[in-house]
């Protein structure tokens, strides 16, 4: 029975979203129920498992006779400093590969902490009876609180830190200190990281030339201006994701990937979201849908009409292509070439350590919080990565920062990185309740317009981009969409992490990539399968995506023009809403 409209407000809706709101505050986010229960279910378990705990102490007991033998080992080289260093330490680990760790008694610490790690992973692991997401749940716990007391970590137990402060005579702590005072001041104060004032877009980053040919109260949609006089008639339209500002795609223009298309004869459209605010809240998916995706869509259309589109998503965003494409394919709506979906889930059942943040517990106190705000910060997403990549985000900053005072220089990547986005709250919670905790869209529940769509009525050439150190879209993940559609996919995986994969440019050093093809209808081949069989080629993938377009593109022909009826200039590239903070 439906409640009227003028019942009055129950305690539990007046009271408890606020105390949990507050609560979220204080607890930066996180679900302490969700931790309690992952905690009680592991440590229940682990009570009644004698067998576990056996294995644990025969663990330690291994343990303590190796640390034995390496430091009997250590002795018995006596003075002979190569004869000492020869000795193989039980665990070998990138982080205390400085060969001042090898000196006693820093050796036997960072063995010491290595092997604590091991065993807290033996005994976090293969409890009996432990629900995966706990079992997850307590392992990164354990790793994130040893990591406060690794000896890497501290002043008086880093030899490399030791090292430099006497060759320095301790110059190397001022640094840090005068360093860890800007950055508290600067964040007090609101402003970005020291070194992103020489990055500022549409001066130094975003700086390909184009128009701004579509805005709505979402997005902005730029046409950018060809630079060769004849152009593949099929143009390319970029859906970025909004949890990030679209430059990514377009930093200088040695790695700019807008301004590699466009020399190499594509007309290329990208869109720009706004970034919202308390005044949004209500926007979602099928806003980001229907003002974002199909509004650019439409806009192409009309500039380049009779053309198929070439359309490419990154992250989020092409998640949402892939929902669109689903969506059009339901409608037998064949406008789109292609699809290219760069490190973007469509099955989210094995989102990796992202999924730790995602549970009901946790939604809902998010939810209680985006409810008061009208949106989740920037801060808030940043915090959950930071704790995903804690060695290489935090606590290798502080030591290398703040403890030997050397600041590293600022690239355009890493000011992209600190220019954040914020999230609307309904659609927030709608992608994170759909997609993640439900896995609406690979199970065929997902609705557009009312119905649902599958995926498996994608049947355009698809190619796809998964990098090997992805924190935020794992390529297991991102290659299961070759289960869930039948079309010719071409699978590329990279490497480097969730943004510095992509922006890969030719002759960037250190890169490689494997990529194979699976016809369409082919058989599904399981991703490590995959990955024994794809052969391996050095370099940059984005010659590899440059060729698979121009295949799949007709003869380069006069460029449309820029803008259209309905659809005029409204400024020049990089626009208005890539600006807004």
């Amino acid at each position: 029975m439906p409640t009227p409209a003028n019942a009055p407000v129950s305690m539990a809706e007046r009271l408890d979203p606020a105390l949990h709101a507050a609560l979220a505050r204080c607890v930066a986010s996180l679900s302490h129920a969700s931790a309690f229960m992952a905690a009680s279910d592991w440590a229940m378990h682990l009570a009644v498992s004698p067998g576990h705990r056996m294995d644990l102490a025969h663990l330690a007991l291994r343990q303590g006779q190796e640390m034995a033998s390496y430091a009997q080992a250590r002795l018995a080289a006596g003075p002979d400093r190569e004869a000492r260093h020869a000795v193989e330490p039980p665990i070998q680990d990138r982080r205390f590969a400085d060969p001042a760790w090898q000196q006693w008694p820093f050796n036997l610490m960072h063995q010491s902490f290595v092997l604590t790690e091991q065993w807290w992973a033996a005994a976090t692991h293969g409890v009996w009876g432990v629900e995966k997401h706990h079992e997850d749940m307590v392992a990164f716990a354990a790793r994130q609180f040893l990591d406060v007391f690794s000896p890497g970590n501290q002043l008086l137990t880093n030899p490399v830190v030791l090292q430099r402060t006497v060759e320095q005579g301790g110059a190397n702590l001022v640094r840090g200190a005068l360093n860890l005072l800007e950055d508290a001041r600067r964040q007090a104060a609101g402003a970005p990281p020291a070194g992103t004032e020489q990055f500022v877009v549409g001066r130094d980053v975003g700086i390909t030339p184009g128009k701004v040919v579509l805005k709505n109260r979402l997005m902005e949609l730029i046409q950018y201006a060809p630079t060769t006089k004849a152009v593949h008639p099929e143009p390319v339209l970029i859906v970025p994701a909004w949890i990030m500002k679209y430059y990514i795609l377009d930093l200088s223009p040695h790695n700019s990937l807008i301004k590699y298309l466009v020399d190499n004869g594509h007309t290329v459209f990208c869109i720009s979201w706004k970034n919202p605010g308390a005044e949004d809240r209500d926007l979602g998916m099928d806003d980001y849908l229907d003002l974002g995706f199909r509004a650019a869509l439409d806009a192409v259309n009309a500039i380049a009409p009779h053309r198929k589109v070439h359309a490419a998503g990154y992250c989020l965003g092409g998640t949402l292509l892939a929902i669109a494409a689903a969506a059009m394919a339901r409608d037998s709506d064949d406008r789109l070439a292609s699809m290219t979906l760069f490190a973007a889930q469509t099955d989210f059942t094995e989102p990796g350590e992202l999924g730790l943040f995602i549970d009901d517990s946790q939604i809902s106190l998010l939810e209680a919080q985006m409810a008061q705000t009208g949106y989740l910060t920037a801060a808030q997403m940043a915090g959950a990565f930071q704790m995903l990549r804690s060695y290489d985000l935090l606590w290798s900053r502080l030591v290398n920062e703040y403890l030997l005072g050397d600041r590293p220089a600022m690239n355009d990547l890493m000011a992209w990185n600190a220019d954040a986005t914020r999230m609307p709250a309904r659609m927030h919670s709608q992608y994170l309740r759909r997609l993640f905790l439900n896995d609406d869209l690979s199970e065929g529940r997902y609705p557009v317009d009312g119905k649902p769509v599958t995926l498996g009525d994608i049947t355009l050439p698809t190619f796809m981009v998964g990098t090997v150190t992805d924190h935020v879209a794992p390529w297991r993940s991102v290659f299961k969409l070759q289960q869930l559609s039948p079309a010719e996919t071409t699978f590329v995986l990279t490497s480097g992490g969730h943004n510095a994969g992509i922006v890969s440019p030719p002759g960037h050093p250190h890169r490689h990539f494997q990529m194979q093809t699976r016809p369409a209808g082919g058989n599904f081949v399981p991703p490590d399968d995959w990955l024994a069989a794809a052969p391996q080629t050095i370099g940059s993938w984005w010659p590899a995506w440059l060729a698979w377009l121009q295949a799949r593109s007709g003869a380069p022909a006069k460029p449309p023009r820029m803008g259209a009826a309905g659809f005029p200039s409204q400024g020049d590239a990089p626009g208005t809403y890539v600006l807004e903070k």
